[in-house]
């Protein structure tokens, strides 16, 4: 049998539970992650501090073009444009990955 040949079938109740799920799954996580990233920044910016202070006082040099070398990589990698493997995963699952999104951006957002 041809695969033309099979009716389209869509369960509408569990397309509504697979989005629902990831909706409140992202919504948590999104609310977390907002508060780690909130305590990420600061412990980044605490420890950049703390490097600019020892190196006026001499005790250590920073090689400020190393450090930062690891973020013009990442940004010129995205710049190219191939999408990474865990992109098709997500197109591939996109039923949840749909109400895990907007979950996770209402969670974002609250927190």
């Amino acid at each position: 049998m041809l695969q033309a040949d099979l009716p389209l079938v869509i369960d509408f109740r569990q397309l509504g539970i697979e989005a629902g799920s990831g909706a409140i799954i992202g919504g948590i996580i999104g609310f977390a992650a907002k508060k780690v990233a909130k305590v990420i920044a600061v412990l980044v910016g605490l420890e950049l501090a703390l490097f600019k202070f020892l190196e006026s006082r001499e005790i250590l040099i920073v090689d400020w073009d190393k450090l930062t070398a690891g973020f013009i990589k990442t940004s010129q990698d995205a710049a190219n444009g191939a999408p990474p493997d865990w992109v098709m995963t997500i197109l591939s699952t996109l039923s949840i990955s749909g109400g895990f999104a907007a979950g996770f951006f209402l969670g974002f957002k609250k927190g």
